[in-house]
């Protein structure tokens, strides 16, 4: 298993000073952040590492070359956005972009992308799984020609007011996985595993990585604290912030021993990439740094 960081948190660094504080903290690998240069609609996003708009065949070498210079390897190309998105517009844009950073990873032989599968907000998981065949069949035939591999991250996009009543993600659950691999079935389809997202849903984190080995494309930590005196006063159907917090590996409920034990059964030996989105660190940008240092530090016990 190779460790390594989301690039997202490094909003204030450009591609070479971020790829320099990963490599001053020993590690090996960087998910990139690759969203379009516009103004972010939420938290750790909109930050573009690379312009995978403007993107050359020159300057992608000149990117490959400057992080293998540090020996960091570019895990995947990053975009989480809402592929489903009711507004019709704004789905186009994310589509399109999909489809820039399916030819990016292609052309500096990444090949791999890693995003959301998107969700319609107000429509049921039965209508969702309709639309999601007819918006993804076409990408996924695409990704095929290319070589890309997608990874799915199981982050709900639940969180605040304007992601209800249903997220922005489809793909929640074990179960809807099952069903969305049947009918996508392709073998460029896989997982970003994020276990702190099971954790606030109550959902089981280990099992999952045995039934689904074949489909984790790459790997997240980060870890998620659950507030057991403020879940009885709102309870389960309350906006999750309101009863959990993200915090940093370590400081929160996850098992990481038992988690990265799990990894080592099923044989994982891809990207695992630190998703740091603790507030607590975010207080200055020396914090931010802080806590990729902590976070490496304290996985380093689990990741060799």
């Amino acid at each position: 298993m190779k460790l390594g960081i989301v690039s997202a948190i490094f909003d204030q660094s450009d591609f070479k000073e971020m790829i320099d504080i990963a490599a001053a903290n020993g590690l090996e690998c960087v998910e990139v952040a690759c969203w379009p240069k516009e103004k972010a609609s939420r938290r750790y996003a909109g930050v573009a590492h690379l312009d995978i708009e403007n993107l050359t065949e020159e300057l992608a070498a000149e990117a490959l070359a400057y992080a293998a210079s540090k020996t960091i390897t570019i895990s995947a190309l990053a975009y989480y956005p809402n592929p489903l998105d009711e507004d019709r517009q704004k789905r186009k844009a994310v589509i399109e972009h999909l489809y820039r950073l399916i030819d990016a990873a292609a052309l500096m032989k990444i090949n791999l992308v890693t995003t959301f599968i998107g969700r319609m907000q107000t429509k049921s998981v039965a209508e969702n799984l309709e639309e999601m065949v007819l918006v993804w069949r076409p990408l996924l035939d695409y990704a095929e020609k290319k070589g890309v591999k997608i990874a799915i991250e199981n982050c709900p996009m639940l969180f605040s007011e304007d992601e209800w009543p249903g997220g922005q993600n489809l793909m929640t659950t074990p179960k809807i996985w099952r069903e969305v691999f049947k009918r996508l079935d392709s073998p460029m389809l896989g997982l970003n595993y994020d276990p702190s997202h099971f954790v606030w849903q109550q959902i089981d984190y280990i099992a999952p990585l045995y039934e689904f080995k074949e489909k984790i494309f790459h790997v997240h930590y980060k870890d998620i604290k659950l507030y057991p005196e403020k879940l009885k006063d709102v309870g389960v159907m309350a906006e999750p912030l309101a009863f959990m917090r993200p915090k940093l590996p370590g400081l929160g409920d996850v098992d990481w021993g038992r988690y990265v034990s799990a990894l080592t059964d099923i044989g994982f030996d891809g990207y695992s990439c630190i998703e740091i989105e603790d507030k607590a660190f975010e207080k200055s940008y020396e914090d931010v740094k802080k806590s990729v240092a902590l976070s490496t530090k304290y996985l380093r016990n689990f990741v060799g």
